[in-house]
């Protein structure tokens, strides 16, 4: 009898691997596409951003075809922005971008997206209390390039200025990176490197600050390698741009090739 009722557990225990746990209740079963919107958006009122997404991903998957389903592709990419999690915020903009590309607000996924890897440089810059300037420019980069798609094919969008300034900082910081790495060079006595990296400073971001910079160091770089008519030619650019600089002064070092030392005392 014992092996009996052991035999009878043991089919009891296949017959519940066979067929599963029960299945989990569909809430929205039967809702309509609008009510099912309607839950996800009051879902992110409250800042419930998971239940939002499953929601909003119910919506899509059950109407595909209705008119609710692309804006809640676009909810679900903000919903994602809104946890923080810059990755499927850009993954979930993206696919609305690919699937929409001529829907009216097409120009709202591509400022997400931008937003997106925009802000995790900056959560990231406060946690570390590291300048953004001295890490990889990966990020920066692509938060750019988004921005300026947006405002190149976009450029009456309501995102336009906001993006714009947001464009500002990021060339700064690039180009301020550019000068973290070419005070590197300098500093291991790499001149032709810094020299490039001046260059790149002054021929793709020409209105950051640090091009006074970048030309100092490209003069110091070109004193050092004894080329004396590309310094001359820098140092004219310098002083035709940069009057008042205090290099042209009466305090500057006299020996130019130090200038880059003496920048960066300064500051």
């Amino acid at each position: 009898m014992k092996y009996i009722l052991v035999l009878m557990f043991a089919l009891l225990l296949n017959g519940c691997a066979i067929f599963g746990p029960p299945s989990e209740l569909d809430d929205t079963k039967g809702w309509t596409a609008e009510r099912i919107y309607a839950e996800g958006a009051d879902k992110m009122l409250n800042k419930e951003y998971d239940k939002a997404i499953i929601y909003f991903g119910k919506l899509e998957s059950r109407y595909p075809n209705g008119r609710f389903a692309a804006q809640a592709q676009l909810e679900i990419a903000y919903a994602q922005y809104k946890k923080q999690d810059p990755i499927l915020c850009v993954a979930a903009a993206d696919r609305f971008i690919k699937l929409h590309p001529n829907h009216p607000n097409v120009d709202y996924a591509y400022y997400l997206k931008g937003l997106a890897v925009f802000n995790e440089r900056g959560v990231l810059e406060k946690l570390s209390k590291q300048q953004i300037s001295d890490r990889d420019p990966r990020s920066l980069r692509d938060s750019f390039a988004t921005f300026k798609e947006l405002v190149s094919r976009y450029p009456n969008s309501k995102y336009v200025k906001d993006a714009s300034q947001r464009m500002v900082y990021l060339a700064n910081s690039l180009a301020e990176h550019e000068l973290h790495v070419a005070r590197y060079y300098m500093k291991r006595q790499a001149y032709l490197a810094a020299v490039n990296r001046g260059k790149y400073v002054i021929e793709f971001y020409p209105q950051s600050p640090s091009v006074e910079e970048a030309l100092i160091i490209m003069i110091s770089a070109y004193d050092l390698l004894s080329l004396d008519d590309l310094k001359a030619d820098t140092l004219r650019v310098l002083k035709t741009n940069y009057p008042d600089s205090a290099f042209l002064g009466k305090n500057a070092p006299a020996d130019e090739r130090v200038w880059w030392k003496f920048w960066e005392s300064l500051y």
